[in-house]
Formats: C-alpha cells, structure tokens, sequence
C-alpha cells in the first residue's frame, strides 16, 4: 500500500556491466570498484529519493535511470513522488517560475502562499518519519519537496535538498523566493546545484554541493535507433509515410523488446514529408521553454533562406501532475500557429506525445530528435536541458540560449551554436547556418557527441553521488557533513 501522502514508484535493478560499451577498460573497472563503495557503506541503510512526479520533464527521466542504476549496485533505493492539491502545485510552480527570474501567475509568496505550501509538506514530512530508519539517506528534489526536511531533522537521517534550477543573475524576486524557501532549505545537510553560480546566499558554503546531471545513453530516449526503426516509429506516430510499422522496436530498460504503437496527436495543415528537412524542439509545454519564441523564430527568421519545416513537440499536457500551466502554454501556440498565414503554417508541426507509456515516449523523442536535423532549445532560464545533452548524444547539430546549465554543455561554435534567449533574429540566422553548412553541422554533431560521452554520462554522476554519501557518514542519530 502506497504511503497517503505519497505514491511509490517501483525500480528494477540495471547492473553497470552494460557500460562497458562506452567506457574504456579502466573507466569499467573504477565503475564496479565504485558499486562495491556504495554497497557497502549503504549496507542495512536505504536511500529515498523524493520528487513531485514520476513522468513529464528532466528530474523524472534521470532519476528513472539513476535509481535503476543504484539499486543494481547493490544499494537499497526508494522512490516516492509527494501528492499535493492544485493550490500546492499552484505555488511551487511559481517558485519554480520565479526561482528562474520569471514573473509566472504574478502573485506572491505571502502568508496564503505559504499556508498551501505547508498544508502538503508538513503532513508529507511527518509521514515520511514514519518510513524511514536512522542512517537511511532522503534526497529531496527541487521546491516542491524542500517543505519536508523540517519534520526529518531529529531523525537521525541524512538530508540532501537537489535543486534542480537555478539563474545566473538573481533580483530581488529570485532573492524573495530563496527566503521563502530557506528555512526548509537550511535544515538539510547538503544541498546540491547544477552549478557553482546557482548556489544561494545564505547557504553554509562547506554544505554546498555541485553536480551536473547525466543522461543515460541506453534507456529508450537515447539508445542507438537503426534507420529502420526510426522510421517505424515515426509511421505509427504520424510523422512520416515510409517507414515499416513493423520496424517501430526499441529495448526497454529491463532488456525487453518492445514496439511502438500509440500515435501523437498532431495538428498540422498537411503531413510531413519523408524527404523534409526538420528543424525540432522537444520539452516540456512550459513558458520558460519559450515555445511561441520558437515559433516565431523560425517562421519569421528561418524559414525564408531554408526550406525545413518546424516540429514543437511536448508530452500530452494531463500527463504532467506538477505543472498546472502546461494546458494554458499548448493553447498560446496553438493560437500562434492558427493565426500563421497558410503557407507558414503549412510548414509548422505542433506534436504532443502520449505518455500513457513513459518508455514508448522516450522511444518517440528519440525517433524525432534523430530525424531532425538542427535540435534546438530556445529556453529563456534553464536550470540544464537535458534535451541538449540527448540530441548532442545523437550527434546533432544544436541551436541553443546561452542561459543556465545548456552554457555548460554547450561551447559556441564548438558544440553547437548559441544565441540571446530573446534574440529571435539570431536564432533563425543560427537555424539557417547549420542548416545551410553541412560540413559545419557534421563538425558541430561529433564534437557534441564526444563531450557527452566523456562529461555528461551516468558513471561520472554515480561517482559524485557516492561521494555525497560519504561525506554524510555512517553514523545514527544525528547525521551532518563530515567536514
């Protein structure tokens, strides 16, 4: 039976031995010797791993893989997603949107705020005392879980708060939003960013933590496709006419064959032509992803010295328990596409993907993002767009904003080709210049495929975080960083 303020989400074990085929000899042998570390110093000991929603977005998808990947090394690992009402979801999306330098609903994190905020967090945060033993780990991710640390600090359990957003330049409204949520923040024993300059004022800097996120190049999402199957896939989602829907396989996490079979719903003027160029953004339907930008980016400053055609795709909005605003963010592109004239709209695709099945899902992003040939990420704030990182494994040229974790992926003309978040001019510009430079995308494409396979995989974010376990001890009682 699933705790009341909690769903349980279950977590088959991978053995690391699959990473032998992208790490050299002495990289295989650091990763076992690193799984007999972690096994051991977990012995008799849990890690719980608290997030707001097992489907939809980046933290989601990582933790999927991070947590299949920690228990086949032998630890006992848990994950609970927190329950919350509209009112809850209502205020942590605003914290989200806010701790990104973006206004959100406008309204403000007063008493009425906070009263929603702890109506759901209090209660979550004495239930969770109950599940939990002393010296078991609880890592709390982002805003919406952080309101839980109080009620576990005598419970001689280790904390760590994961913040998985952050901004380079915080105002005051960023600066309000870390007050509001500092005294959750403060009573957990580490706290870790996705980069040194996310990190908040306030915050004992020997308890501070940086870790970049990871991807994980077998789960359906990333796992290499043969054209075949690219094809497939894309036949029975709606994106194409050639291919075999016969061919729509892909390999679930537990090494299972499976096949594609749902469509994506589709408004389109006509259908996507099997020798089209694609220029494609994948992310959630969120105002910080900045999908009308892209829109209009490329319709106003692409698509007249190119000939490619445009896919927005997102995952179906009710799919999404901890975004209330993703429904309203859908309807505004579909307004900006509807008042498109024929000829642009024509050439402009708004995909929404089921997610009845979150492999499947991942299997038709990956179908989309090895189809097209520019990815882009036209984000306005971005804590680090793991959809960088997944179409740089796939060795495509990337179109991005040079804001947040993506300036850490990505090295302009190196990686890929950067652009101001609001610049919409220069984004079509940098469409048109990969798409107009082959040899320059190709260089582009190997070079993002080399930096992800060397920075941005799991082995090194399994390290950083058996070093976090570490540093919290092994000891009962009260639990606090080694220093």
């Amino acid at each position: 039976m699933s705790p009341h303020a909690f769903s349980t989400v279950p977590i088959a074990p991978l053995g690391l031995e699959r990473f032998g085929a992208v790490l050299d000899e002495a990289g295989m042998d650091e990763l076992l010797a690193l799984a007999q570390r972690a096994s051991t110093l977990m012995t008799g000991r849990a890690v719980w791993c608290v997030n707001s929603t097992a489907n939809g977005g980046g933290v989601a998808e990582m933790l999927r893989s991070l947590l299949a990947y920690t228990r086949g090394a032998g630890v006992d690992t848990r994950w609970l997603v927190l329950r919350g009402d509209p009112a809850f979801f209502q205020v942590t999306k605003r914290l989200h949107n806010r701790l990104h330098g973006a206004s959100g609903d406008g309204q403000a994190l007063d008493d009425a705020a906070r009263s929603a905020y702890e109506a759901i967090t209090e209660r979550a945060g004495r239930e969770l005392r109950t599940l939990v033993s002393p010296g078991d780990v609880v890592i709390l991710h982002d805003p919406q879980t952080a309101g839980l640390a109080p009620a576990l600090r005598d419970a001689g359990v280790g904390i760590v708060w994961r913040v998985h957003v952050g901004i380079d330049e915080p105002d005051d409204d960023v600066r309000e939003t870390w007050d509001f949520l500092r005294p959750y923040v403060q009573a957990t024993d580490i706290q870790v960013f996705s980069h040194r300059r996310f990190a908040w004022d306030g915050l004992d800097p020997d308890r501070v933590r940086v870790i970049l996120p990871s991807i994980d190049v077998f789960s359906p999402k990333n796992q290499e496709l043969s054209p075949e199957a690219v094809a497939g896939i894309l036949r029975v989602a709606g994106l194409g006419a050639a291919g075999d829907p016969g061919a729509a396989r892909f390999v679930r996490e537990d090494g299972t064959a499976a096949r594609v079979d749902r469509r994506a719903t589709i408004r389109e003027e006509a259908p996507l032509a099997d020798d089209d160029r694609v220029v494609a953004q994948v992310s959630r339907w969120d105002r910080l992803k900045d999908p009308v930008g892209v829109l209009r980016g490329f319709t106003e400053h692409a698509a007249g010295c190119c000939d490619a055609h445009l896919l927005l795709v997102g995952p179906a909005v009710n799919a999404v328990s901890d975004d209330p605003e993703g429904e309203a963010v859908l309807d505004d592109v579909i307004a900006a596409w509807t008042a498109l004239g024929a000829e642009l709209r024509r050439r402009v695709h708004l995909v929404t993907l089921p997610m009845d099945d979150a492999e499947e899902n991942g299997a038709m992003v990956n179908a989309i993002q090895r189809r097209a040939d520019v990815v882009v990420q036209k984000s306005l704030a971005e804590g680090f767009g793991l959809t960088v990182a997944e179409a740089m494994w796939k060795s495509r040229a990337v179109v991005v904003s040079g804001v947040g974790g993506i300036q850490d992926q990505v090295h302009d003309g190196v990686t890929g080709l950067i652009i101001a978040p609001t610049d919409l001019t220069a984004f079509g510009d940098a469409v048109c210049r990969a798409l107009g430079d082959p040899a320059l995308a190709a260089r582009l494409a190997a070079a993002a495929h080399e930096r992800v396979r060397t920075e941005l995989l799991e082995p090194r974010h399994l390290t950083q975080w058996v070093e976090i376990l570490e540093a919290l001890g092994t000891r009962t009682g009260s639990v606090h960083p080694s220093p």
